[in-house]
């Protein structure tokens, strides 16, 4: 009987308990709207009777479900294609409850450009670096995104750049502190002998006719400042994926804050041969000499004329006396060729365009990356042009002009001087006019020397992608990269393309059309990942065509004059 009367009273409890939690979870769902929600979806599933009852309610509540929020950042190393170790940052969002990973992207590390330190040095200062950045992105940069809005680019990128700039005033006031004892001692008077053997030095100089010439202040790169642009890249491309549309559309509503209904495919430009310090020829100022074609071919056009033309460039070599000409592949994508004088690799281009019977100066013009900045020999105030052979900045005016007045195709000169050389800008574009543009590399708008009338931004580790839109919308921006050390074939960069010889971000080919530039440069026709940001651009143009979006670019407008030009050794 006792037994009969405990189980009786178990059950009571147990109903007491259920009702409490049907009670319980009725004021939850009365609360939270959930009945309402309900006959609502019911009398639209009604309404509409689809086939698939479940993927309608599915897409119904899809639609009203919170918006993804940003759970955690991962930063990892990895390597690029130059083998060198890069951070790759990645996003990981909680969508209707769940934690997913949603995107990543790679930014390779971008040191000074003017370092003298050995290949081991400059391994070690890397390791450094992609190690910081990765520290950053697991520590700090994840706790202070966690829980933001993956679709609000603009506030993600400021409190990268607020970010930024409290560790850099950090450092500066650690350097500060370390530098000033010493600063000290040297304020201090040195000894009678020394000033007397300096004043020989000095006297000897004059003397000789020598002065030397300071090098240029080099921009300071912040241990682990890669985070921020392998972040901000990550972000955006987050945004895209949960938003279900294209990264160039992505970015394109980013720069125009309302979605563009057309696109336009940038102009690829694309390089032919190198005569840079690393070809093997005694020439070193032509760096780069670059193809740009016409307006309004296609990219598969564009590429496979380029194959013709560099082809034919190599049969003619080919003919000339053996030994006479070497050619060996640079990381540029190109060929590094063999000659003496800047002359030599445009006469060849000009034959070999003649042959094919493409009109040089109408159906195709050239360009120069003379990466001037780095011939300087400080010591002499003069350009090593060529093995052995000095040049004034003067002499180097002279030099261009006679170049441009034997070659008129030569429509952009890439870095003719240093910045230092102001003077020698502003004649050279007095002498030029509106025949020939020069572009200066640059890091903010407010270094472009004086005669240089439109500029390439250097992408840097720090930027981000609200800083590319920026940078684009500057009236005379031109953006030129090439990815030399580039982290992988990453296709994303086609849409906003970004990229620097020396590793910085790049954009690529979804950048450069989410962007509006006119101009994309991806280097050479030569490298796996190269070949992929070409591959990218022309699928992203057979896409945009198909869906009849795709603007035409006018075919008989000018190379360069009011371009805005965007350089893609990064991805596409």
């Amino acid at each position: 009987m006792s037994h009969r009367g405990s189980s009786s009273s178990l059950r009571a409890e147990e109903e007491r308990d259920l009702e409490e939690l049907r009670g319980a979870a009725a004021e939850f769902y009365r609360q939270s709207g959930v009945p309402q929600e309900l006959e609502a979806a019911l009398d639209e599933l009604f309404r509409r009777q689809p086939r698939d009852l479940h993927g309608f309610l599915a897409d119904y509540f899809d639609k009203r479900s919170a918006p993804p929020r940003i759970s955690r950042l991962k930063g990892r190393e990895v390597y690029n294609a130059k083998g060198q170790l890069c951070i790759e940052a990645e996003v990981f969002c909680v969508v209707r409850n769940t934690e997913k990973s949603i995107s990543s992207a790679a930014v390779s590390c971008c040191l000074d450009p003017e370092r003298t330190s050995s290949d081991t040095d400059d391994e070690e200062e890397r390791t450094e670096h992609v190690r910081t950045a990765a520290q950053c992105i697991n520590g700090p940069l994840s706790n202070m995104l966690k829980d933001r809005n993956p679709c609000d680019q603009s506030e993600v990128d400021k409190m990268l750049s607020h970010f930024f700039m409290t560790r850099c005033l950090e450092e500066m006031e650690v350097k500060k502190k370390v530098h000033s004892p010493r600063m000290d001692e040297e304020s201090s008077p040195l000894p009678p002998p020394t000033q007397d053997k300096d004043k020989k030095i000095r006297d000897k100089g004059k003397k000789n006719n020598i002065v030397e010439t300071p090098a240029e202040p080099l921009e300071p790169v912040l241990h682990g400042s890669t985070a921020i642009g392998s972040v901000s890249l990550a972000v955006a491309k987050a945004g895209a994926e949960l938003q279900q549309i294209p990264l160039y559309h992505h970015i394109a509503a980013l720069k125009s804050c309302q979605d563009q209904d057309r696109f336009h495919i940038p102009v690829s430009l694309v390089t032919l041969i190198c005569c840079g310090r690393t070809s093997p020829g005694k020439l070193n100022l032509l760096e780069e000499v670059i193809l740009v074609p016409k307006p309004g071919q296609g990219v598969k056009q564009i590429v496979t004329t380029t194959l013709k033309l560099q082809k034919e460039m190599m049969r003619i070599m080919m003919t000339m006396k053996a030994g006479a000409v070497q050619a060996i592949e640079c990381d540029r994508g190109a060929p590094a060729v063999s000659f003496e004088r800047p002359e030599q690799p445009l006469d060849l281009i000009t034959e070999a365009c003649s042959n094919l019977q493409l009109q040089l100066g109408t159906d195709a013009h050239l360009a120069l990356n003379c990466a001037a900045h780095k011939l300087l020999d400080h010591s002499k105030g003069k350009y090593e042009v060529a093995a052995g052979v000095l040049k004034s900045p003067d002499e180097l005016v002279d030099l261009y002009q006679t170049l441009l007045h034997k070659h008129p195709a030569v429509v952009t000169l890439i870095d003719p001087f240093r910045g230092e050389d102001k003077e020698q800008w502003q004649k050279l574009s007095n002498a030029v006019g509106n025949k020939c543009s020069l572009l200066s590399e640059v890091t903010n708008v407010s270094q472009l020397p004086a005669g240089g009338k439109r500029h390439i931004l250097k992408l840097v580790n720090e930027t981000t992608i609200s800083d590319l839109i920026r940078i684009a919308s500057h009236p005379g921006s031109v953006m030129l990269g090439v990815t030399e050390s580039e982290p992988c074939s990453d296709a994303s960069l086609s849409d906003l393309r970004f990229s620097g010889d020396t590793g910085s971000q790049l954009l690529s080919p979804p950048q450069a059309v989410g962007l509006g530039l006119d101009y994309i440069k991806l280097g050479g026709l030569h490298g796996a990942e190269r070949m992929t940001k070409y591959n990218r651009l022309i699928s992203l143009e057979e896409e945009l065509a198909q869906r009849g979006i795709l603007a035409n670019k006018d075919k008989h407008s000018p190379p360069f004059p009011g371009a805005v030009l965007h350089s893609g050794d990064t991805p596409v």
